[in-house]
């Protein structure tokens, strides 16, 4: 318990209790109080004790000997004082509920900050609960109980500040659009107020500040993706996260509105058009100094304008193959494929597998001064400088199919096609293949060999494909498991071991790992993402196994025979790394007979 109340803690007693608690050895305590304290008196007015003391880097003199962070030293002084340690997930506040129960200044002045609201009760994180005076008041304005944690001050102040500043400037949105859209209960209202809309200003200064804000935060939190959403009374901001969608926070629907007019407008969008699908693209810079690229898309929806913008992060195409999750004899044969002179290679898989990354990283490490590589794509994903990039234009018929047609009349070494979707497309990709090129391209199909049924489905000639085809890659996205949490979980069974492998002969693990969840993950337990692969290289046999009535499941065979691993077998050496887990594995791949 606290003896001195409406009184900081003082580093003394801090130091008193580090004593007291074994983590700072007696023979080493004067020195470190008097380093700390030196911090303390240098560091600016209003600075808390831990922050001070987090940087004198504090080893713990008790096992594990940790070095005392200021998140593992918030965590030890609430356990000192009986109360809950909470690391602040933004993506769980919604910070226009809290920032209604007390002002910016009052929250500042406590060194203080709402987390959550119910009915009954107030969640508020404070670094120095010793000073409570204002949890009276806070109860008697609220009528909740206050229910008091404690958090690392450094995320208090840095949130204090995002939360009460973007709740101020969405009301300040909100009130300056002012318009009613209590109508907006249908499609045909909502159209016809489209042009209505014109005056709404996205250049207002709280719009410019609200966006600036998503774009940073999603980028801090490693997101893929933005979904701004509308619906009947409100809007949703989505953000995907190593493949999963979290809510993050709900803005009124005017605000959203403006919003999404204040990023078309910078994606050279058209803004008054609301009736149809648009696609843009912007590139911003983060206050560090990274370039990073989005991809806008908007789709008309009953309750408006749903935009998604996909994140590239330009560092992806400077990542070897064993970087992106590639086995090292894998990551061999797919180099021998990818230095052929001529043949067509495919890249399969569901939307967000990897593809454009994998055809991007590829493309990058073979655009030398040598060689010409162009690509034709819809949309181009990223811009690269090192090779050239065309983009399908269909208002003006320009297809996939006539973009490489161009290219073949620009001395190209290697093409990429961005997706063989027709019979025209997968006909001029064999003709580039045929004379001469080496052609890249993706097609949608849940494994390798599937992709012969696709193409011979979609009306090519098998003996064309017989004459070309020389490599099909299948790929999926698994969730890698947090390094800083993940724990030992025994070993699997044996009938879910046997039911992944499925007759194969792979080495049981030992010891299989489990998420747990920390403030690194955001407690969930995963972290990152990494690629399971499944390269088919054709040889002799498998070419002369297409045929015009073709058996997929000889294909598979063959394939195996020829030294392709399953989807489902490049997850389960995954798992016998200590990579991912069981469950993340059956949830990506089919069963290894089909």
């Amino acid at each position: 318990m606290i003896k001195e109340a409406h009184k900081p803690l003082d580093l003394k007693q801090i130091f008193n209790w580090l004593l007291e608690d074994g983590i700072v050895d007696k023979a080493d305590a004067k020195a470190r109080y008097t380093q700390a304290l030196a911090i303390l008196n240098n560091a600016p007015a209003g600075t808390h004790v831990l922050t001070a003391l987090a940087q004198i880097k504090l080893k713990s003199a008790k096992p594990p000997h940790r070095m005392m962070t200021l998140d593992l030293l918030s965590e030890w002084m609430a356990g000192k004082l009986n109360l809950p340690f909470l690391r602040i997930d933004p993506l769980k506040i919604d910070f226009t509920k809290v920032a209604d129960v007390m002002s910016a200044t009052y929250a500042t002045r406590f060194n203080i900050l709402p987390v959550e609201l119910s009915p009954t009760e107030l969640t508020i994180a404070s670094a120095t609960p010793s000073m409570s005076e204002w949890q009276a008041e806070i109860e008697k304005v609220t009528r909740r109980k206050v229910k008091l944690v404690i958090a690392n001050p450094l995320d208090i102040a840095q949130y204090t500040s995002q939360f009460f500043t973007l709740a101020k400037s969405i009301k300040g949105a909100n009130k300056s659009t002012g318009q009613d859209v209590a109508l907006r209960n249908n499609f045909e209202q909502l159209v016809e107020m489209g042009a209505a809309n014109k005056h709404m200003d996205a250049n207002d200064q709280h719009i410019i500040n609200i966006v600036d804000w998503l774009w940073q935060y999603a980028f801090d939190q490693r997101a893929s993706d933005i979904h701004l959403e509308p619906k009947r009374d409100f809007a949703v901001i989505r953000f995907r996260i190593d493949g999963i969608l979290h809510q993050v926070y709900q803005v009124p629907a005017v605000v959203m509105i403006a919003m999404t007019a204040r990023i078309k407008l910078l994606g050279r969008m058209d803004v008054i058009e609301k009736r149809r699908p648009l696609d843009g693209r912007i590139k911003t810079k983060t206050p560090g100094g990274q370039e990073i690229e989005l991809r806008l898309s908007t789709l008309p929806t009953a309750f408006g304008e749903k935009m998604v913008m996909r994140i590239f992060d330009p560092e992806v195409v400077v990542k070897t193959l064993p970087e992106l999750g590639f086995p090292p004899d894998d990551a061999l044969r797919w180099d021998a494929l990818t230095k052929r002179p001529h043949g067509i290679i495919l890249v399969t898989g569901p939307t967000g597998s990897g593809k454009t990354t994998t055809l991007y990283t590829t493309l990058k490490a073979m655009a030398t001064s040598e060689v010409n590589v162009c690509t034709v794509e819809d949309p181009i994903e990223m811009v690269e400088a090192s090779f050239n990039q065309m983009q399908v234009q269909h208002g003006i018929d320009l297809s996939f199919a006539d973009g490489v047609r161009a290219l073949m009349r620009q001395d190209p070494d290697i093409i990429m096609i961005g997706e063989i979707r027709d019979l025209e497309t997968a006909e001029m990709a064999i003709q580039a293949a045929l004379t001469g090129h080496l052609v890249l391209s993706t097609l949608h199909t849940n494994d390798a060999p599937a992709a012969v049924m696709r193409l011979l489905e979609l009306g090519v000639p098998y003996y064309l494909l017989e004459a070309t085809l020389i490599g099909i890659m299948a790929q999926r996205l698994v969730r890698t498991l947090c390094p800083h949490c993940k724990a030992p979980d025994g070993s699997v069974s044996d009938d879910i071991w046997n039911n992944l492998t499925d007759g194969w002969h792979l080495p049981k693990p030992q010891v299989v790992y489990r998420p747990i969840g920390c403030p690194e993950c955001r407690q969930t337990g995963f972290k990152g993402r990494t690629g399971l692969y499944e390269l088919l290289t054709v040889s002799q046999t498998f070419s002369s196994m297409i045929q015009e009535q073709t058996d997929i499941h000889e294909l598979r065979r063959q394939s195996i025979e020829d030294g392709m691993k399953p989807l489902r077998i490049a997850g389960a050496l995954k798992i016998v790394e200590g990579a991912t887990t069981v469950d993340e594995v059956l949830k990506v791949t089919a069963t290894l007979n089909g």
